[in-house]
């Protein structure tokens, strides 16, 4: 499935990057998010089921995944600059394909599995109780934490230009870059994220993120200036803090043979139905010509989510006293 992702984003990439009218544009950009989507929900339970280290590979992981979202404005503007925008998704596209088929040779020599290794230790499972507690409370979480994401993803150019760039006179591309910094500085946390996902109960980080999350979204409601772009990437990193936790906790309360629905499911809350923070950001901002009670509203939200933090069940320790042994063959499914 990871090769038929990388081939089929690939080929759809350089497809768009050929089409002649709006319909094949529109089709070619259609397929890119369908192969795409297939990443969460086989490569992150893939990644979860294979790694001993489950908080680090998750950093890792995510800290590439960063470095993609920084970079990928500067190489497409510098493709569209340089030759032309069917560049920007023919030469992606095409390296993409060739991964894909570079995997699927690797594989098929034996270079990589894609079962558990020998190394890694039997999980142990919740109850269905706590499965099923911890679902609801994830979704209210997932839920709340992609509103925000997708929120402040959406606003940040527009916040700098307005709150910094007007008083500096800062154009689109030093803008740009400052947001670009942003993730970029955020992203390179990420291994340490996982490190503290490995290394203290995961339920009290992801709590501790979302609480953490409160009160610097009510600073950034009123600041103004540089001091801005600090507080900014405090709360990038803070959103990070709760991603290998967030996944961590997603992997253990669900079943083995579930795991990548599970992970399906969880781009479905934070992706799909947290597109509807768009609208909500624009009847906002029409509303009040500027930002603070958008920030208000996300500092709500963080607090809905903190207390649904609160309510997980408490953690790997107390699974453990209760749980059964999963079996490996399960795992390996």
């Amino acid at each position: 499935m990871m090769t038929l992702y990388f081939v089929g984003t690939g080929a759809a990439a350089v497809v768009t990057g050929l089409a002649t009218t709006p319909f094949q544009l529109a089709l070619g950009l259609a397929s890119i998010g369908f192969f795409a989507a297939i990443y969460h929900p086989v490569g992150m339970a893939w990644l979860v089921r294979s790694a001993a280290d489950r908080g680090k590979a998750l950093g890792w992981n995510g800290m590439f995944g960063s470095f993609g979202v920084a970079l990928g404005p500067v190489v497409a503007g510098a493709l569209c600059q340089w030759w032309s925008w069917r560049a920007a998704f023919i030469v992606p596209g095409a390296i993409t394909a060739a991964i894909g088929v570079a995997l699927l040779v690797v594989w098929r020599a034996g270079g990589v599995a894609d079962s558990v290794p020998a190394h890694v230790a039997p999980r142990k499972v919740a109850s269905r109780t706590e499965m099923m507690r911890a679902f609801i409370l994830l979704s209210v979480t997932m839920t709340c934490g992609g509103l925000i994401y997708q929120a402040f993803t959406v606003i940040l150019p527009k916040l700098f230009a307005e709150r910094i760039g007007q008083d500096f006179g800062l154009g689109a591309s030093a803008i740009g870059g400052l947001v670009g910094l942003v993730y970029l500085v955020a992203g390179l946390t990420m291994p340490i994220s996982g490190r503290l996902a490995d290394r203290f109960p995961t339920p009290q980080i992801y709590r501790a993120a979302f609480l953490l999350l409160v009160p610097c979204l009510f600073v950034a409601a009123l600041l103004q200036s540089w001091p801005l772009v600090f507080v900014t990437v405090l709360l990038v990193i803070i959103n990070t803090l709760s991603g290998p936790a967030e996944n961590k906790l997603l992997a253990h309360y669900t079943p083995g043979r579930w795991q990548g629905t599970g992970y399906g499911a969880k781009f479905v809350l934070s992706l799909g139905v947290s597109a509807s923070a768009i609208p909500l950001i624009a009847l906002i901002y029409e509303s009040t010509g500027g930002f603070f009670w958008l920030f208000i509203a996300m500092g709500v939200l963080a607090a809905v989510a903190t207390i649904g933090a609160l309510l997980l069940p408490t953690g790997e320790a107390a699974v453990a006293r209760a749980a059964q042994v999963q079996p490996r063959v399960a795992a390996a499914e």
